[in-house]
């Protein structure tokens, strides 16, 4: 019998194996994606406009108040946006994750919305509640204080405003790493603490502070940079205040007469800063020094909170308002008003809005069609290359796949504004002119996606022995094979997840699209910032409502996918 094998074998015809010319294709890919971009935006900070090498444009950027007072904003604003995320979020994730807090699930849930509402949405919310004159609550205010028109409690439009706008839409960070750190550590540290005769609070400070404090410091960098990197709140609160951040500063070098070198030079300060503040945040989660060792432990026993269980549950809600039922009330009651300002009732209730962005912004259909053309692309090839590139790491299937991991994640450390920049930069000259095409976005949007799509992958591809494929390539079947007939059904559930993640992703984006778009090219979220700028704020309502309805419904299909989570997935805004 085994000589009758050994002859069938023989004869079995040798197949051609692909795979490793293919795999090495998709790290060309990857290497393109994002060396490319970061390449011409090098090489445009140190050229002036007749392309002789120079530091002109840096000496601008740290001497000029036109670049140094944006720098120093933005520097204000993501500090305080850090203390104020920690000092709202630990606090609650302690009361979640380690306390009898009533309907826990519920706040957790509610943060989860605050998560995944885009903070430009968020900022335009906003507007409507807490504009000086028009503001919802400042005609509150007035009412009930009987104080004169041109008097406000409320001005969105300042420092404070934007800090405040920025940290709603950022403290979410903060809460998930903290909660999960508090679910993680055993109780019976705590326990063992307190047989010793240790008090509550000498516990917490020896003990539980010491293990949840790298998650916090970490979730203080993530919100730092968050605030940071940001665009579209700045702009939309900041411009009309009259001053810059970083983002905006970048974005109004493109408008006439445009000055690419500029940009370019103001752009390295946030991704050099971007990059640092990752790698601070890696290994501040990686340390050793607060890692429990050991077996199996069982969960933390909840802190009794007695007769304050219901006022801290309160308190939780309050802090709820602010990123999630005031914003939401107020586009509810713009998508329904005649007035966005004016406050909804039963005989001022109109359907206009809604007729007018299906029937008489001709836009709509545009940017709609762009965003679901760009968002399926994208989420199909970005799902592609994500997957083989991580089948490529995970297995190391080709010599130098630790490079292929780093590039992969690389984009992270990358903000919006500073690859739309790049890429503008790459492709509006010969060979490829992409700008003006929705080739341009896709790129951009693969770009962005691809960290979070590769990182979830991967650890779907740890989780599934490689024997099973060893078996495979045994009998006969290639690389790729095996990947097609025996990995990718039993990511089945990993591949839909990621998928949806990225589409939804795509609709968020408006960092970079708002550097590479045209009036052809427009997506949802330009759509959105456009429409704010010609005070349209009903059509936005609208607009954002069905974009927000979309983003639930993606995250609770996919939340019901067991070892899924919207948390798991960092969306870029």
């Amino acid at each position: 019998m085994s000589v009758l094998t050994s002859t069938a074998a023989e004869r079995r015809p040798a197949r051609i194996d692909f795979s490793r010319p293919i795999l090495y294709g998709f790290a060309a890919i990857l290497i393109v994606l994002i060396v490319l971009p970061l390449s011409w935006l090098l090489l445009y900070s140190v050229t002036d406009r007749a392309g002789s090498l120079t530091v002109e444009n840096f000496i601008r950027l740290f001497s000029e108040s036109a670049f140094l007072d944006p720098l120093i904003t933005t520097f204000i604003i993501a500090t305080s946006s850090s203390f104020l995320c920690c000092a709202v979020a630990a606090p609650m994730g302690w009361l979640v994750a380690r306390t009898d807090l009533p309907m826990s699930h519920v706040i957790r849930a509610l943060v989860t919305a605050s998560f995944v509402t885009p903070p430009f949405l968020g900022a335009i919310a906003w507007e409507l509640l807490a504009a000086p004159n028009s503001g919802l609550l400042n005609k509150i205010y007035r009412v009930v204080t009987g104080a004169p028109q041109d008097e406000h409690l409320f001005n969105i439009y300042s420092l404070t405003g934007i800090i405040f706008v920025i940290s709603c839409y950022t403290f979410p960070y903060v809460f998930v790493l903290v909660a999960n750190a508090l679910d993680r550590t055993p109780g019976e540290l705590e326990d063992a603490s307190s047989i010793l005769g240790g008090k509550r609070w000498y516990t917490a400070r020896r003990i539980t502070i010491p293990l949840v404090l790298p998650a916090l410091i970490a979730g203080a960098l993530i919100a730092f940079l968050q605030a940071m990197t940001l665009f579209g709140s700045p702009a939309i609160l900041a411009l009309p205040a009259g001053f810059h951040t970083m983002t905006t500063k970048i974005w109004s070098l493109f408008q006439y007469p445009p000055k690419p070198e500029l940009a370019a030079a103001a752009s390295l300060p946030l991704l050099v800063l971007t990059i640092i503040l990752l790698r601070a945040e890696h290994m501040i989660l990686g340390r050793r020094g607060y890692s429990v060792v050991g077996g199996k432990y069982g969960t933390p026993r909840l802190i009794p909170l007695g007769r304050g269980r219901w006022p801290a549950f309160a308190l939780c809600i309050l802090v709820l308002l602010n990123p999630v039922f005031l914003p939401y009330a107020a586009l509810l009651n713009a998508a329904f008003a005649p007035v966005a300002s004016h406050f909804l009732t039963f005989s001022t209730f109109t359907l206009h809005n809604i007729e007018f962005v299906l029937f008489e912004l001709s836009a709509t259909k545009l940017a709609l069609r762009n965003t679901v053309i760009l968002g399926t692309a994208t989420a199909t090839i970005g799902l592609l290359i994500a997957l083989v590139i991580a089948y490529v790491t995970a297995r190391k299937a080709v010599t130098g796949h630790r490079l292929l991991g780093f590039l992969a994640t690389a984009p992270v450390a990358i903000p919006g504004i500073v690859l739309g920049v790049g890429l503008f930069l790459s492709y509006t000259r010969p060979p490829f002119v992409l700008y003006g095409t929705l080739w341009i976005l896709l790129i951009a949007f693969l770009t962005i996606s691809l960290p979070s799509a590769y990182q979830q992958l991967q650890a779907a591809f740890r989780n599934i022995h490689p024997e099973l494929e060893d078996a495979s390539r045994i009998l006969g079947a290639t690389r790729l094979q095996s990947l097609r007939q025996i990995t990718a059904p039993l990511l089945r559930t990993s591949v839909i997840a990621t998928w949806c993640f990225i589409f939804v992703g795509v609709m968020r984006e408006l960092s970079a699209a708002i550097i590479l778009f045209t009036s052809e090219t427009k997506v949802i979220s330009v759509l959105i910032y456009d429409l704010n700028e010609s005070g349209d704020l009903g059509a936005i309502s609208v607009i954002g409502i069905a974009m927000l309805l979309i983003t639930f419904a993606v995250v609770i299909m996919v939340n019901r996918i067991p070892g899924f989570g919207v948390t798991s997935v960092r969306l870029r805004t």
